[in-house]
């Protein structure tokens, strides 16, 4: 006890020097990790047992170790910025409204994924550009929001986010709820994309430009007279430069927070006025004293950097109290990193639903509607995701349900919502079931930022190929019968469409373009798509996006695969007919285990309580190799899914809000729903009907109404008076 008691403070101890910054991580995740063996040692119990706990301790604590010394975003969260330590303002789902909405400065605000490999190698330009314009803050903010964070998920959907990063501008003083204007800028390098925030600043009306930002239009020749006249006992500083040039309204936000000092820009466009000043070339500066007297600078380089210190160091010249508002910073707890071992041999089938579910109910969540060609590509992926996906019955039930409910829409247009309904089972149908959270196992990484979804979404993309090889009759009757490249097809239109990291996106189509043309067979399918998996990591190789401790290598590795890897004159070369067996048995359904798989209970009685489910462990169970379960599943699904995060007494009601009742009360009302015709209704389904019925209705009573005056003018017609 008081070696596990000493592990979580010494684990908590790491975290905590981690988010204060402490300057030698390492030493302290080793002082930590000596502290709880020290603990372990003195602890009562067997001397096997003793050396049985230090020898557990350690892995856990160097990985925590390695994890602080990472830096920032080490912590139980995935974050690319963090509060009080970048320059960025982290904004989330409590604070974005309501640091947008009718502010007295405008905002830079990035929407971005900490899964997304473009968003975290861009994280140091954003950073930088925070960095480089903090002295802009009275007038424009530069924030990010992580759309990855589940509290975040309703928020990104609000502001209509659909790929990552999503950079918006918010203006000053906006009263009603606006999703932000899109960056237009030709690429997103820092000096371009402080360009565009000084002209998003200059499409400000005057009544609603951010109060602290002085006019960044250029001043007369006339102007200028009046001033060298004029004497108010502050600096004045007159930039001169072209009409392309930035510098001038550059060094005027710089000086933003300075007083005793004004700083104008001018054109040079009257030569006769700029020899008048001894102006030979442009940028350069003109200065007026607050004695009245005033010449040009000479600065070393005629950059912003140059003019901006130089103002700056003016005697008098100093920083004033600027009233900015306190950046959004919620208080956060140490949590303790729990690892679970795997092996790398096997695939895991927490690993795929966890990806399925961040894909059903975050990722497609970014589309409020969906229609024509989203709407078709999603039918098609769900329809060789039902047919082909290897997990459990379950979620193979969904899957199949989904594809159905699909599959016989009458509409062009269906609002998201119908879709995560189903996922979420609000019907609560009898038999389906997916992990509402994600559980990494297969596809953990050092820090939370790393790997994750888009290991995941490999995974599922190689297990889809190899299913269509292994099962070609699965297909039958979707219309992909016959057709090797209708996998990869329907993969490619997904990334495309519905992918958040659309920088990743593009080039997965680019790759698609070149050459997925040719696969003419299911193997050559199956090869394709690893041979890409592996040009990407060879990309990526050296990205910041690359976890140090799972690094992008060709795969397999010779470890796992000894005989896919020959030398040639010397070369490294592929075995492909190795290769190829090696795939098919790695993402074969006898290679998927169920080990740290969420419990689904036990539906031999109608359900399971809430909150069952398995708890996050740092302990593996044992491994089981789950073979192919088509046949028939080992545990039988709920009625009602369990929901490991709700309390006891709790449950999703049918509107989606938490209702407390008991257990048997919920369990008689999902009984009473399930068997209304083998099937629960959507709210959308029940519409339809609704609309169809009256619809019919005024149908039978025109046609009625038409027969009746039909039947009156017939009599009418044929009607012999008698005599």
């Amino acid at each position: 006890g008081r070696a596990r008691a000493a592990h979580v403070t010494a684990v908590a101890r790491v975290k905590g020097q981690a988010r204060r910054g402490t300057p030698n991580m390492a030493a302290a995740g080793a002082a930590a990790a000596a502290a709880a063996a020290a603990a372990a040692a003195r602890s009562p119990g067997s001397p096997a047992t003793t050396a049985a706990r230090a020898r557990r301790l350690p892995p856990l604590l160097v990985l925590l170790a390695a994890a602080a010394a990472a830096g920032p975003g080490a912590g139980g969260a995935a974050r690319l910025y963090r509060a009080g330590e970048d320059a960025v303002w982290v904004l989330d789902s409590g604070s974005v409204r309501g640091a947008t909405a009718n502010s007295s400065a405008a905002w830079l605000v990035q929407f971005y994924s900490s899964w997304c490999g473009h968003c975290i190698g861009y994280a140091p330009t954003w950073r930088a550009l925070a960095g480089d314009v903090r002295d802009w803050a009275a007038a424009i903010r530069v924030a990010a929001l992580d759309c990855a964070e589940e509290e975040n998920h309703e928020v990104c959907r609000a502001y209509d986010v659909h790929f990552y990063p999503t950079f918006r501008y918010f203006k000053a003083f906006t009263k009603e709820f606006v999703t932000g204007e899109n960056f237009k800028g030709p690429d997103r390098e820092l000096q371009t994309v402080r360009r565009t925030m000084i002209d998003f600043l200059q499409n400000h009306t005057d009544g609603h430009r951010p109060p602290a930002c002085p006019p960044l239009g250029p001043v007369r020749p006339s102007d200028i007279l009046s001033l060298l006249d004029s004497r108010d006992g502050r600096y004045v500083a007159i930039l001169f430069e072209s009409n392309s040039s930035y510098v001038g309204r550059e060094v005027i936000l710089d000086l933003l927070p300075y007083e005793n000092i004004v700083v104008k820009r001018a054109l040079d466009t009257d030569k006769a006025f700029l020899e008048k000043l001894g102006v030979s070339s442009v940028p350069s500066c003109y200065l007026i004293y607050p004695n009245g007297s005033h010449g040009l600078i000479n600065i070393g380089k005629p950059l912003r950097s140059f003019f901006s210190s130089y103002l700056k160091s003016l005697p008098d010249v100093r920083k004033k109290l600027l009233s900015v508002p306190e950046r959004p910073n919620k208080a956060e707890t140490p949590e303790i990193v729990v690892w679970r071992e795997f092996d790398r041999s096997k695939l895991y089938t927490a690993d795929l639903e966890s990806g399925l579910h961040y894909l059903l109910r975050v990722e497609l969540a970014a589309h409020k509607s969906l229609a024509g060609a989203e709407l078709r590509t999603l039918k098609d992926f769900v329809t060789v995701l039902a047919k082909l996906f290897p997990g459990r019955a379950p979620v193979r039930k969904l899957l199949e349900t989904l594809q159905e409910w699909l599959a016989s829409l009458p509409l062009d247009r269906i609002p998201y919502n119908a879709v995560l309904d189903l996922a979420n089972n609000k019907m609560r149908i009898s038999g389906i079931f997916l992990i509402n959270h994600i559980k990494w196992v297969g596809c953990q990484g050092s820090r939370p930022e790393f790997r994750g979804y888009t290991c995941a979404l490999w995974k599922l993309f190689h297990t889809l190929t190899v299913q269509a090889g292994a099962h070609p009759e699965a297909l039958d009757g979707t219309g992909f019968e016959g057709d090797p490249q209708a996998v990869l097809q329907s993969i490619r239109r997904y990334v495309r469409t519905f992918f958040g990291c659309k920088e990743c996106a593009e080039h997965f189509e680019e790759m698609a373009k070149e050459s997925m043309d040719s696969v003419r067979t299911a193997d050559q399918a199956i090869l394709w798509l690893w041979k890409k998996h592996n040009f990407v990591n060879n990309r990526l190789a050296g990205h910041l996006s690359e976890d140090p401790k799972f690094p992008k290598v060709p795969w397999p590795s010779p470890d796992l695969c000894p005989a896919c890897h020959e030398e040639v004159k010397g070369l490294h070369s592929w075995n492909e007919g190795q290769v190829l067996l090696f795939l098919k048995q790695h993402y074969g359904s006898g290679n998927l285990v169920d080990t740290y798989a969420e419990d689904q209970g036990d539906a031999s009685d109608g359900g399971s309580p809430p909150g069952g489910g398995e708890r996050e462990r740092g302990h593996a169970s044992p491994e089981k190799p789950r073979g192919d379960q088509r046949a028939e599943s080992a545990r039988p699904p709920s009625v009602l899914p369990p929901r490991p995060r709700l309390s006891e007494g709790s449950h999703l009601g049918l509107d989606g809000r938490l209702q407390s009742v008991s257990w048997a009360e919920g369990r008689r009302e999902a009984e009473a729903v399930v068997p209304f015709l083998g099937m629960g209704f959507s709210s959308l389904d029940m519409s339809l009907c609704v609309v169809l019925y009256v619809a019919s209705s005024l149908f039978l009573m025109m046609m009625y109404f038409f027969f009746r005056v039909r039947s009156k003018r017939w009599k009418v017609r044929h009607h012999r008076p008698s005599v």
